[in-house]
């Protein structure tokens, strides 16, 4: 699979009259970083697979950027503040290279403006111009928790349901649910939208 080049970024949206930039995750951006997980809440942090509060995971992702096996976009306000951090996961052989993976956690106060939206959108293009077929997704189905609905709004659907093999921030199970994305298919319906 070939590298994506980033001649595509920065891009700056206009979300709700604030000005964002997205762009992909460089070394500089280490401080920052650890400033967005550490500004996450505790519950949404509980879900994730990293400890993303620890420094040296941080430094670790920062000192092993590889684009070509994760690509992560941040998206960033004005005063260079992260909201937001979508990856794509790739697998370079074996019987899985054809699948990526996404994840995605967007600061609270930024939900429900676009910007998930827009990351997932260009992780999606990115992932079918380097010749994925599919992407997919986990998430954890707790109380209160939200994120599938930005996936599902996007053509992502479930395939899979994995009951009781969580927990929550109190002990109880939970579902995790895998949803897929066909990219071919995507990419003839999200040509037809814009």
């Amino acid at each position: 699979m070939p590298v994506y080049e980033m001649t595509a970024y920065p891009k700056t949206l206009d979300i709700d009259g604030e000005s964002i930039t997205v762009l992909p995750m460089r070394p500089e951006h280490e401080e920052a970083l650890l400033d967005f997980f550490l500004r996450v809440s505790e519950e949404d942090r509980y879900y994730l697979k990293d400890n993303v509060t620890s420094p040296a995971v941080i430094a670790k992702w920062i000192s092993e950027l590889d684009y070509d096996r994760a690509l992560p976009l941040l998206a960033l306000t004005e005063d260079g503040q992260i909201v937001a951090d979508a990856t794509l996961h790739r697998q370079r052989a074996g019987a899985r290279k054809h699948i990526g993976e996404i994840r995605i956690v967007v600061d609270a106060r930024y939900r429900q403006h676009g910007i998930g939206s827009t990351l997932v959108t260009e992780l999606a293009e990115i992932a079918h111009e380097t010749g994925l077929e599919k992407l997919v997704a986990e998430a954890v189905v707790a109380p209160r928790r939200h994120g599938m609905e930005t996936l599902e709004s996007l053509g992502f659907v479930r395939i899979a349901t994995l009951p009781d093999h969580a927990r929550d921030v109190v002990g109880r199970p939970c579902d995790i649910v895998i949803s897929e994305l066909s990219l071919g298919r995507w990419s003839e319906w999200w040509q037809m939208r814009r």
